[in-house]
């Protein structure tokens, strides 16, 4: 679960981590009053920036500055229903429904910061760059020297050698060093305590003033996570979630919407994965993942084949189910079903191997149906491909 910029300040405030004074609006009026409540008359200047869960928004027009309330509302009004397109959000963009207005901070320096779980090394990454700002991409492609990272063994925590040693990297001076251990030690606990999987801070700045502040902050949190994380769980955004995401979650289902013209149904990531492979092994794509789980019943198939049929550039499904736990002859129940009430349209494609399965099969050849069956998954993902094409 991702969290917005205002949300995940919030989140760092409560470890005491510094940012900077800030307000989250729905409307333009509501905008120029919050211009008036960060500012003072000896700095005039704010923030206006766009809630969306993406990247890139200051390239985008997402991020302004502003220096009266009047230009806050009107940078306001130009924001609020726009598409905010950036490469994190493909050509569609997202839609700017709230405005986070934040006080304008006179910055020295701009650094980037970030924690990640690494699973390659079983351990939890911290990245580290003395150039950071809108073009840390680019810093990272072309000048790799400049980014540093260490990697943390969570059996024995963050090590002071490992602050330093990034510190020193980033060229911080005795004052700044204890402002960045506090903070980076700030920063592991809250990713530890609050389950996170992802922690960007893209520009941690040092001002005019010679203190670190957070100017930007994204987080994500592990999903399997969140049944120990209610306080957190409370900022879900349902306007930034895919509707079939949200339908899928309701029924227990697992789903990602992908860009191909191949719906694929199966029970389990792992053949989930396997699916998409070997569809795309025989020049196809698939338009998903959707994993029924091991314990699918037939009104669960029923709604699975609702979301696959919700999304217009599906030309073809492919069923590709092992009965373990699950049985086949209760998958086979749930196609025919679904077919019957949904008047499919699309050329079906079934594979059903495991416990039931001839049970499964008869079913399903005695329904009536037009599906056209499959032994093997190479012979499923060959068949579906070429329907597809039509």
């Amino acid at each position: 679960m991702d969290l917005h910029e205002y949300q995940a300040k919030q989140l760092f405030k409560s470890y005491g981590i510094k940012v900077s004074k800030g307000i989250l609006c729905y409307t333009p009026m509501e905008v120029q009053k919050a211009y008036d409540f960060v500012t003072t008359s000896e700095r005039n200047l704010a923030v206006v920036k766009a809630q969306v869960h993406a990247g890139g928004r200051g390239k985008a027009g997402g991020v302004k500055l502003v220096r009266s309330a009047t230009e806050a509302n009107k940078v306001a009004e130009e924001m609020l229903g726009m598409r905010l397109v950036t490469p994190q959000t493909g050509a569609e963009g997202k839609l700017v429904k709230k405005l986070y207005v934040e006080a304008g901070t006179d910055i020295s320096h701009e650094y980037y910061l970030s924690l990640v779980v690494d699973r390659s090394t079983k351990s939890i990454g911290i990245i580290a760059s003395p150039e950071g700002g809108m073009d840390i991409e680019e810093v990272a492609h072309s000048t790799p020297e400049k980014i540093f990272s260490v990697s943390i063994d969570t059996s024995v925590g963050l090590q002071n050698f490992q602050i330093s040693s990034l510190a020193n990297s980033l060229g911080f001076d005795k004052v700044q060093s204890r402002q960045f251990a506090q903070l980076l030690k700030s920063l592991y606990q809250c990713f530890m305590e609050r389950d996170l999987s992802m922690l960007e801070i893209n520009p941690l700045v040092l001002n005019t003033n010679n203190e670190l502040i957070v100017l930007d902050g994204k987080v994500s949190i592990d999903d399997n996570a969140l049944y120990r994380q209610p306080e957190v769980r409370e900022y879900v955004d349902y306007d930034e979630q895919n509707a079939k995401d949200i339908e899928a979650s309701r029924y227990g289902l697992n789903y990602i919407a992908l860009d191909g013209n191949i719906g694929c149904m199966v029970n389990g990531a792992g053949l989930a994965m396997a699916t998409m492979d070997i569809i795309k092994h025989f020049n196809g794509e698939p338009a998903n993942f959707l994993d029924v789980g091991g314990g699918a019943t037939k009104e669960k198939v029923i709604e699975a084949f609702k979301i696959l049929l919700s999304d217009d550039k599906v030309s073809a499904i492919l069923v590709n189910i092992f009965g373990g736990i699950m049985r086949c002859d209760v998958i086979a129940e749930g196609i025919v079903a679904a077919a019957k009430e949904l008047s499919v349209q699309v050329p079906l494609v079934v594979r059903l191997q495991g416990t039931n399965v001839d049970l499964g099969k008869k079913i399903l050849a005695e329904s009536g149906l037009k599906l056209v069956p499959a032994t093997y998954m190479d012979e499923a993902a060959e068949k579906v491909v070429q329907l597809a094409k039509g």
